[in-house]
């Protein structure tokens, strides 16, 4: 294991390396092999090393990397062609994480309720949310704590509550200019938004002449068995963010809007990165492959094969079900051993298993969008094995 200590500490890392990978499989500095239902974060939506990723990103290194924002080039333009035909949505930004994606979702709000509503700049949001780590999306997540860790918060984001639609009608005011969810909270523990609830949101904003913005960097392209999450509910929001998966493991993002929204002004957003040929490239491949005849299907599918899975090993360790959409699922505990089975996971041998968990009591799993069923069997079959001995350890440690 190499020296570590240049290395700023900003979240706790086991004590190896990670040095290959290939499809649902990596491999540390040790040799061991883990298989990976994490993929960084549901980021490489087709796997560790996948060869189209690879061809279009060496191809497009032979030509020309970075020829500064300034100009068009050829893989910025076709990516966001793809993304258009295959959305409702009329133009493209793209940047390089979701966070800044985010952020740029919330400057271009503020400036059409500048533009078009009085000056309206608050941006419902929801409990338990995650948006980014950047002080405004900070601010505009959910998630307990963080309201007070970078004090103060940028002002504007009061939180209603998911599938409450009367906790939304209630912050509505004539300073209110945006709703901002993710159709499926992933960070806040795989809950999604219904269907129902989409639909009647959809609804109220249009009336109160609000702006919808979906933020899909973990639940778009792909993860859900649609190409974009929203598409579950029939509905067309006016601004989507994407990160993670449009990528496929490089650092893309993108922020969409409808030609209505699309208020910028020169000046108003831009990014040294943003659009260089070397990711948008890329991100075409990525694009074309989720898209490729057939493959939303079999991610649906499989999201199903996966949950079935769950619903097996919950009712056989008496747990407490499953949720999610396609292939973004979580196993609901019942108590508090995720970060326990975590851990045993990944330590287990003579292969390991990555899995997260976002709360103490629910395991989340992200796996590649082209994961095999025989690899969700070994995955099912490796938690079952480290849920037997977790739970037989904590029997034991009952006093009688």
């Amino acid at each position: 294991m190499s020296n570590t200590q240049s290395v700023m500490f900003v979240t706790k890392r086991p004590d190896i390396e990670m040095v290959s990978g290939q499809g649902s499989w990596l491999v540390d500095n040790h040799g061991k092999r883990y298989l990976d239902f994490l993929q960084g974060w549901a980021v490489n939506c087709l796997g560790h090393s996948d060869p189209g990723m690879l061809a279009a990103l060496n191809a497009q290194a032979s030509k020309v990397i970075n020829p500064s924002p300034a100009f068009y080039n050829q893989p910025m333009i076709e990516l966001a062609d793809l993304l258009t035909k295959h959305s409702c949505f009329d133009k493209v930004f793209f940047a390089n994480s979701g966070a800044e994606a985010n952020e740029g979702a919330i400057k271009l709000a503020r400036k059409w309720g500048r533009m078009h509503k009085d000056s309206a700049f608050q941006i419902i949001t929801f409990d338990h949310s995650f948006h980014g780590r950047t002080l405004a999306t900070m601010s505009a997540s959910g998630k307990p704590g963080w309201d007070t860790m970078f004090a103060p918060q940028v002002n504007g984001f009061p939180k209603a509550d998911l599938n409450d639609i009367a906790s939304v009608e209630r912050l509505i005011n004539d300073k209110t200019v945006a709703v901002m969810l993710e159709p499926v909270q992933g960070e806040g523990g795989v809950i999604p938004a219904s269907k129902e609830f989409m639909q009647q949101l959809r609804a109220l904003t249009k009336a109160h002449n609000v702006l919808l913005i979906v933020d899909e960097v973990q639940s778009g392209c792909g993860r859900t068995g649609e190409l974009f999450a929203y598409q579950l509910s029939g509905i067309e929001p006016d601004i989507m963010t994407l990160g993670k998966g449009i990528g496929g493991g490089v650092p893309l993002a993108a922020l969409l809007s409808t030609d209505a929204v699309a208020v910028f002004e020169p000046g108003d957003q831009g990014g040294t990165y943003c659009g260089n040929p070397l990711m948008t490239a890329v991100g075409v491949n990525v694009i074309g492959q989720i898209t490729a005849p057939g493959f939303l299907d079999d991610v649906k599918a499989k999201g199903q094969y996966l949950r079935e899975q769950l619903l097996k090993l919950s009712d056989k360790h008496h747990l407490d079900g499953e949720r999610g959409e396609g292939l973004l699922r979580a196993l609901q505990l019942g108590s508090d051993m995720g970060n326990e089975l975590v851990e045993r996971a990944r330590t287990m041998g003579p292969n390991g298993l990555l899995i997260n968990a976002p709360r103490p009591n629910l395991l989340r799993f992200m796996p590649a969008l082209n994961v095999t069923r025989a690899e969700i069997d070994q995955m099912i079959s490796m938690l079952d094995e480290v849920m037997t001995v977790e739970i037989a350890s904590r029997k034991q440690a009952v006093p009688a």
